[in-house]
C-alpha cells in the first residue's frame, strides 16, 4: 500500500510514465550535447568539454537523481517502499534511456557499446548491456519487495540479503569505474595542478570490462532476490493467501 492507502499496483503506471518521460528528456540532453560537442560520432577518447558544461551536467546528473527519489517519497512513508520505487523509477528511466537513444541517433550500435554511464563521484564506463543487466535487477527487486510489503506492511529484507545485495552493489560500482580510475591513477605524474577529471581521460580508451566479477555480482544479487522471493511466496502459503 501506498501513502494514499492504495495498492502499489495502482500507481505503477503513473510511475512508469514519468520514468519513461525522464528518460526521453535525459536522451534529448545528449542528443543535444553530442551535437555540440561531437559533431562527427561519439567516441573514446573523450573530447574535453568546457569546465561550465561539465560542471553544468555534474549538477543535472545530482538533480536526476532527486526526480527518480520524488515518486516513492510521495507514494511511501516507508523506506523499504521508497526504496522499491526508486529502483522501479531507476531501472525504466535507464532502459529507455538507450531505447530513445537507439530511436534518435541509431547509437549504441550493439550491447557491447561502450558508453560513460556517469560522472558522480567519478567517471563511469561499461558496455551498454552492463547496466541494462542491472536494470533489469532492479526492476525484479522493486516487485519483490512491492508485493512484499502488500501482504504485510512490516515486511523487511533480512540482515544478510541486505549484506549480500550491498557487496554486490559494490562490486558493480568497482567494475564501472575502475578503468578510469586506473587511468588517472597512472597519468597522475603527467599532470598539471588542477585538471579536471574529464580533460585528464582524454586520452583514455577502454578495452576491457570486468566481466567475472560483474557476472559474479550479478549472480549473488540475483539469487538473493530469488530467496526474497521464494520466502515471500511462503508466508502467503502459510497465511493462506
Amino acid at each position: 500500500m501506498d501513502a494514499s492507502g492504495r495498492s502499489w499496483r495502482s500507481s505503477i503506471a503513473w510511475v512508469t510514465l514519468f520514468a519513461v518521460a525522464m528518460a526521453f528528456l535525459e536522451s534529448a540532453v545528449v542528443v543535444y550535447l553530442r551535437a555540440l560537442a561531437y559533431p562527427d560520432g561519439f567516441a573514446f577518447p573523450l573530447k574535453p568539454l568546457d569546465e561550465r558544461l561539465v560542471g553544468t551536467e555534474l549538477v543535472r546528473e545530482a538533480a536526476t537523481l532527486v526526480m527518480l527519489l520524488a515518486p516513492g517519497a510521495l507514494l511511501s512513508r516507508k523506506r523499504m517502499g521508497r526504496f522499491a520505487w526508486f529502483c522501479w523509477s531507476f531501472a525504466v528511466w535507464d532502459l529507455f534511456y538507450y531505447v530513445f537513444l537507439k530511436m534518435l541517433l541509431g547509437w549504441p550500435e550493439s550491447l557491447f557499446t561502450w558508453d560513460v554511464l556517469f560522472l558522480l563521484p567519478t567517471v563511469w564506463v561499461g558496455p551498454v548491456l552492463a547496466p541494462c543487466m542491472v536494470s533489469l535487477g532492479l526492476l525484479m527487486l522493486a516487485v519483490v519487495v512491492l508485493r512484499g510489503r502488500e501482504r504485510d506492511p512490516a515486511f523487511r529484507l533480512a540482515r544478510w540479503q541486505w549484506a549480500v545485495l550491498t557487496a554486490s552493489g559494490m562490486v558493480i560500482l568497482f567494475t564501472f569505474m575502475v578503468g578510469p580510475v586506473r587511468y588517472l591513477e597512472a597519468t597522475a605524474p603527467a599532470r598539471t595542478a588542477g585538471t579536471s577529471a574529464m580533460d585528464a581521460l582524454g586520452g583514455y580508451v577502454p578495452r576491457d570490462f570486468a566481466w567475472l566479477p560483474f557476472l559474479a555480482a550479478c549472480l549473488a544479487a540475483g539469487c538473493t532476490v530469488l530467496a526474497v522471493a521464494r520466502g515471500t511466496g511462503r508466508k502467503r502459503q502459510a497465511l493462506g493467501g
